[in-house]
């Protein structure tokens, strides 16, 4: 397989095998490949978590069990939230 990679990744490939943290290119391809499904896996795993959380929702609401919406409470929130960070 051959792979063309722009001037910048190029560089990055061989930045990575400089730094002693990789043996050769493949290495660092196949690592970068590893992540990538990695994080399409989480992608997978949040996308499904919030589907589950929808059909709550949507099932809550379809029980009648809803709370007006109250947008100054939910700023407040936000607010205190990143506060704690």
């Amino acid at each position: 397989m051959n792979v063309s990679l722009t001037p910048e990744l190029e560089q990055l490939v061989s930045d990575k095998v400089k730094s002693g943290l990789y043996n050769s290119a493949s290495e660092v391809v196949r690592e970068a490949l590893r992540l990538f499904k990695e994080q399409d896996a989480l992608k997978a795993y949040r996308l499904e978590e919030l589907r589950r959380e929808i059909a709550v929702g949507i099932a809550q609401a379809d029980r009648g069990e809803m709370a007006p919406l109250d947008i100054k409470a939910i700023q407040a929130e936000g607010r205190r939230r990143l506060g704690e960070k």
